[in-house]
């Protein structure tokens, strides 16, 4: 399954349409504007199009990201409940939607150092488990680049958290083929990334992997500086690509692209050239596009509609 990060601009609805008409298979969104605290909850009509849009569209794959705001490892208390109060909107709302995976930076420990900032992030994923019983939404903690004191950047961080937490079965991994060369592992052959896929089986578990990240990286190995790059652009080996996008084990796993938009020299959408070339090296054939962009369902009723529950904060 091939997809990208797309807009929600106009309404979370027109992500699927644009999906469908660059010919993804899955889809990566924001619930909501990433770049603010408080958001209007989520309305019976929003949650209605974007059922009948799934439906007209069949992008049934959907994958979301958290804000990134939010800071679980923060050793500041208020930011840390502001941060978990956030995180716990993002997850009422994947739950409305029907978004089973929501991936998520671990956090950043802000010099409070790397046992303290992991052992804060299990305490607040403990709370929100508490909090939310029964809920459906699988958090997913993403390997990051190591930016600053961004946690994630080694495999252990990953799995200290899983083990720290009381309820791991509600926790999965999402693998960044950009990130992981920045964090200093090999992505430069096939070679090196089979065994970096084999440490990351044997120190977290390849079966936790429920969504990829495929971007290239515009930094070389062991960086850690996240800047992605398209496709065979950057310091990734196309051989490294093809290795995960032929892997067994990720076949049914959603690979987004998280890669710079607007169009290619030969101007087509780069998310278009992008997936051309990573289906290729799948070995899957071109995938037909819909010619024409296809109309909005209309929303033919004008009454009032009530909230969803959402988070306190």
């Amino acid at each position: 399954m091939f997809g990208s990060h797309l807009s929600i601009a106009g309404g979370l609805h027109n992500a699927l349409i644009d999906a469908q008409r660059l010919g993804m298979d899955c889809v990566q969104i924001f619930t909501k504007n990433q770049r603010q605290w408080r958001i209007p909850p989520l309305t019976d009509e929003q949650i209605d199009l974007w059922q009948q849009h799934q439906r007209e569209t069949k992008i049934n794959h959907v994958v979301s990201h958290d804000s990134y705001l939010i800071n679980l490892a923060s050793p500041d208390d208020q930011a840390w409940k502001k941060s978990i109060a956030l995180f716990r909107e993002e997850l009422f709302r994947c739950e409305a939607l029907g978004i089973p995976d929501l991936v998520a930076h671990p956090g950043a420990h802000m010099k409070s150092g790397e046992p303290a900032g992991l052992k804060r992030i299990a305490k607040a994923l403990d709370q929100l488990h508490k909090d939310l019983p029964g809920l459906n939404v699988v958090t997913c903690l993403e390997v990051t680049a190591g930016q600053g004191t961004s946690l994630g950047a080694r495999f252990e961080h990953l799995g200290q958290i899983i083990d720290a937490v009381k309820d791991p079965d509600r926790l999965g991994a999402c693998l960044d083929t950009a990130h992981l060369l920045e964090a200093g592992y090999d992505l430069t052959s096939a070679a090196g990334c089979r065994d970096t896929l084999k440490q990351f089986d044997q120190t977290v578990g390849l079966d936790r992997v429920r969504v990829l990240h495929i971007n290239d990286s515009k930094t070389p190995r062991g960086s850690r500086v996240d800047r992605h790059d398209h496709i065979g652009k950057g310091h990734v080996s196309l051989d490294a690509f093809g290795v995960i996008v032929k892997h067994p084990r990720f076949r049914k796993v959603p690979k987004i692209l998280e890669t710079p938009k607007a169009d290619a020299p030969d101007g087509r959408p780069w998310d278009t050239v992008n997936l051309e070339l990573l289906r290729s090296l799948a070995g899957i054939k071109p995938k037909r596009t819909p010619r024409q962009r296809p109309a909005k369902i209309a929303n033919t009723k004008t009454q009032k509609t009530k909230p969803k529950p959402h988070a306190k904060t």
